[in-house]
């Protein structure tokens, strides 16, 4: 099974990619996906995941052909 796990803003240039194809044959929570994908980086605080567009918890399972996103929280506007 295949999924696409997308990184943006500051964790793409942490990481040092912005998107990995990741392989998997067994089942994977999206805590599961940050650390394959990661090579086992800690999480920074906060991080805010996604699948398919929508908003998720780590312990939430990823299938086949799932689009997933890690990107830290959006702050900003003004004051």
């Amino acid at each position: 099974m295949t999924i696409t796990v997308k990184f943006f803003a500051s964790l793409s240039e942490l990481l040092g990619k912005k998107e990995v194809l990741l392989e998997f044959s067994e089942d994977l929570t999206l805590e599961k996906v940050w650390q394959q994908a990661t090579d086992h980086a800690d999480p920074p605080p906060k991080l805010l995941m996604a699948i398919n567009m929508a908003y998720a918890k780590p312990e939430d399972q990823v299938q086949d052909n799932d689009e997933v996103a890690f990107f830290p929280p959006v702050t900003g506007g003004q004051a």
